[in-house]
């Protein structure tokens, strides 16, 4: 059998905050999950050692428009290792208003294949 060690992870998918342990091998597979209070704290448990992903927000600069800044978003998730790789993609980036919400600031953010879309207006 594989070494096995645990993870203690805080649960961030309800206002619970559970202290979540998660048994992975060697071979970095989940054995076991536990702590959890319901269903959601196992999957986010789970996928947290196995391929952590995060939504990356922040804001641009607004051109033209009655706002300096316009707040953003990645569409969806993105690798944790590629946070950084969006926000460097990020510099230099400047929005044209008029900016609607959901409008697409950055198609394919640092070839993430993730859009990054206007929270709110400018």
């Amino acid at each position: 059998m594989a070494e096995k060690n645990a993870q203690i992870l805080t649960c961030i998918r309800c206002p619970r905050g559970c202290q979540v342990s998660v048994a992975v091998d060697g071979d970095g597979q989940v054995l076991s999950v536990s702590g959890n209070l319901c269903a959601r704290g196992d999957a986010y448990a789970r996928a947290e050692v196995t391929n952590p992903v995060r939504t990356v927000t922040t804001t641009v600069p607004v051109k033209g428009g009655g706002a300096a800044r316009v707040s953003v978003k990645t569409a969806r998730e993105v690798p944790k290792g590629a946070v950084m790789d969006v926000m460097r993609a990020l510099a230099g980036v400047t929005a044209c208003a008029p900016v609607e919400i959901g409008d697409v600031v950055v198609p394919d953010i640092a070839g993430t294949g993730v859009d990054l879309v206007a929270t709110s207006r400018a």
